[in-house]
């Protein structure tokens, strides 16, 4: 059972990102403030969903949150600063993108940078336990992965479509027989662990 609030009068907003083990593409950040109704039978981290559940969600996030906003944070840009902080950059694109400022964040995982004079709590697997940043977590992975699956028309061999530039070994073989592209982590190690030939 997801928990709708951390506090009982202060304006929260959960925020959450997807695509920090992706091998290619960029991180992308949500936040998103909810009004003290929300609810839906299907919000749970949005890993542990389908996407057609995602997908619903998504249109359902938007339509009844109040104020939701998603940014991204470039290959090239993770690549120079590293993706934790390229994690973190995205985070507070976000929240820059908010028409309301919150007066708490709620924030999945256990690091995160303060954030102007803005108090955060940090939750660890938050998007399995607060209502906001499992929102967060849907709108994050479903921008995400429909930016990965325009890229995936221009480059086919990646499948990009169905992995998200994940390390499978579908990814890592076409890495291996086609090489990089510009949308591809440099810093990352690309081929590493087992590629199979098969």
């Amino acid at each position: 059972m997801l928990q709708l609030r951390w506090t009982k009068n202060l304006v929260e907003a959960g925020v959450d990102e997807a695509g920090r083990g992706a091998l290619a593409g960029p991180v992308v950040a949500a936040a998103v403030i909810l009004p003290d109704n929300f609810y839906h039978p299907l919000l749970n981290d949005s890993k542990q969903m389908c996407k057609a559940d995602r997908l619903t969600l998504k249109n359902y996030i938007e339509e009844n949150a109040l104020h939701f906003a998603v940014a991204e944070v470039s290959a090239a840009e993770i690549d120079r600063i590293n993706i934790l902080q390229a994690s973190l950059k995205a985070m507070h694109l976000a929240l820059d993108k908010l028409t309301c400022r919150p007066e708490l964040i709620l924030v999945d995982g256990n690091r995160f940078v303060p954030y102007q004079f803005t108090p955060h709590q940090c939750i660890v697997k938050g998007d399995s336990k607060m209502t906001s940043i499992a929102a967060a977590s849907v709108l994050a992975k479903t921008y995400r992965d429909e930016f990965m699956e325009k890229l995936a028309i221009s480059h086919p061999e990646y499948g990009w479509e169905k992995n998200a530039a994940y390390p499978t070994i579908y990814h890592r073989n076409a890495i291996l027989k086609y090489g990089t592209t510009t949308y591809h982590r440099k810093t990352f190690r690309l081929l590493k662990g087992e590629v199979s030939f098969a």
